[in-house]
């Protein structure tokens, strides 16, 4: 099972990123082991979690959310809780 992750850094910017175990990568993320966006931008939250068919369905679902405004973004978030 593959996953679409957003991420709150702490300052307040969103991360998204795919994994098949969301609370692994946002630890690594949290540790200085992620991406290097959010190395510097530690401690992150985990905000929103999709879940995806397999990889490439959720690559392509990573590129379209990246595509979006921060705004949509955010509406999106705060329309669907995080699972």
């Amino acid at each position: 099972m593959w996953f679409v992750y957003i991420v709150r850094c702490a300052d307040r910017t969103l991360y998204t990123g795919v994994t098949t175990d969301a609370h692994r990568r946002v630890a690594e993320h949290n540790r200085g082991r992620g991406a290097r966006y959010t190395r510097s931008r530690a401690p992150v939250r985990l905000v929103y979690l999709e879940r995806a068919s397999d990889r490439g369905a959720a690559l392509r679902r990573e590129h379209e959310i990246k595509l979006m405004p921060a705004t949509a973004k955010r509406r999106m978030i705060s329309s669907r809780t995080t699972r």
